[in-house]
């Protein structure tokens, strides 16, 4: 028997655009209709290959036909394969990778390794940094709304003022286990490290003891013209984190070590029965592929280079990021540049900072989209 209910199914999250998504195809989604949206917000950084990349598809479909599911209890040539890959295209330092589903898996991961190899039980992160919902990672996360409600279950936590040198040489690192800091801080309004700041936090860590992780959810995957963030600003981890783009928008993680650190760890360290599954592995292998053959990482410059130069003098007062993480400092006309956006079907991003909208488009993003947005964006009225 069915019971009525006055609550929907599904529960709320975020606020939904107002139409239904029923279709995607490279830098466009569409609705029930058939009308296309331009999508600058790539589904939250996810879609760097476009929507539904033919090669990506194929590759899920082929991997499903032989075999769609087994656990790390079976070695799998697949997860091999695409372990191999994404080592070969991280940093130089980076030697092995745990794969799990979500970012906030990957850096709730590197947390706890940084907890059980230095014993330590402090960790820090940064003002505006944002690492995912699971316990470790909201410990470090700069958000007091989702925060505050769960303080007596977090982890203690140092806060570090980001990108200020002579504030880092004050704090004492000695007893926290590890610093995690975004390259780029895309929640908090697109905030990019300066290479000074990352230099000296990388020294700190090191006179201390301490891991520095880059939480690399976003900025990974080409999506600054360089692999990783790490190989853009020339600042190595000691332990990289990655999703979103990861897998193309098949759910996959990934935590990445040096060599230093992965002979520290022991089996039954780290463990997940969907981490590295057949199905990601080979959507993430069919990415990394796609993002070489086709170039996307000199596309993610390029398009950035067109839009510096394109909106100048527009209602764009400043831009912030690299590659295709771009945050628009709009000041006061960020909300209704937005809405002028989405009413001629152009998606982009907000952010915590109300002044500046973000694009996160896929990185291929055709020309005819750049040509479209900068047009929009000529035409809105402050």
């Amino acid at each position: 028997m069915t019971v009525s209910s006055k609550v929907p199914a599904l529960l709320p999250t975020y606020a939904p655009y107002p139409f239904a998504v029923h279709r995607g195809e490279g830098d466009r989604v569409f609705d029930a209709e058939g009308n296309a949206y331009l999508d600058w917000y790539g589904g939250h950084c996810v879609c760097a290959t476009g929507h539904s990349h033919p090669r990506v598809a194929e590759a899920v479909a082929t991997q499903a036909r032989s075999l769609m599911f087994y656990s790390m209890a079976a070695s799998l040539p697949v997860r091999d394969v695409a372990a191999q890959k994404l080592v070969d295209f991280a940093p130089e330092s980076i030697a092995s990778v745990f794969f799990c589903n979500s970012g906030t898996e990957a850096n709730e991961n590197a947390l706890k390794l940084a907890i059980l190899l230095t014993g330590r039980k402090k960790l820090a992160g940064c003002e505006g940094g944002w690492h995912g919902r699971t316990l470790l990672s909201l410990s470090v996360t700069d958000d007091a709304p989702i925060t505050q409600p769960l303080a007596g279950l977090l982890t203690p936590a140092k806060t570090l003022p980001f990108n200020d040198v002579a504030a880092l040489a004050q704090v004492d690192l000695t007893d926290v286990a590890a610093v995690i800091v975004e390259p780029i801080q895309s929640m908090a309004g697109v905030r990019t490290a300066t290479v000074e700041w990352l230099r000296a936090l990388r020294q700190a860590c090191d006179a201390s003891g301490t891991l520095l992780i880059f939480d690399e959810i976003q900025t990974g995957m080409g999506r600054t013209g360089s692999p990783f963030a790490a190989q853009h600003f020339g600042v190595t981890p000691d332990i990289l984190t990655s999703a979103k783009a990861l897998a193309s928008g098949v759910p996959m993680g990934a935590t990445l070590v040096s060599e230093q650190v992965a002979r520290r760890i022991k089996p039954g360290d780290l463990g997940s029965t969907f981490g590295g599954g057949p199905l990601a592995c080979a959507a993430m292998i069919a990415t990394l592929d796609i993002l070489h053959d086709e170039r996307l990482m000199d596309r993610a410059s390029y398009v950035e280079a067109v839009l510096r130069r394109e909106l100048n003098g527009t209602v764009v007062r400043q831009i912030h990021g690299a590659g295709l993480l771009l945050g628009l400092r709009v000041g006061a006309h960020a909300a209704a540049l937005r809405k002028h956006l989405l009413s001629a079907r152009i998606l982009v991003g907000g952010s915590h900072d109300p002044e500046v909208v973000r694009l996160m488009p896929p990185l291929n993003v055709s020309e005819d989209s750049v040509a479209k947005l900068i047009a929009a964006i000529r035409a809105f009225a402050a």
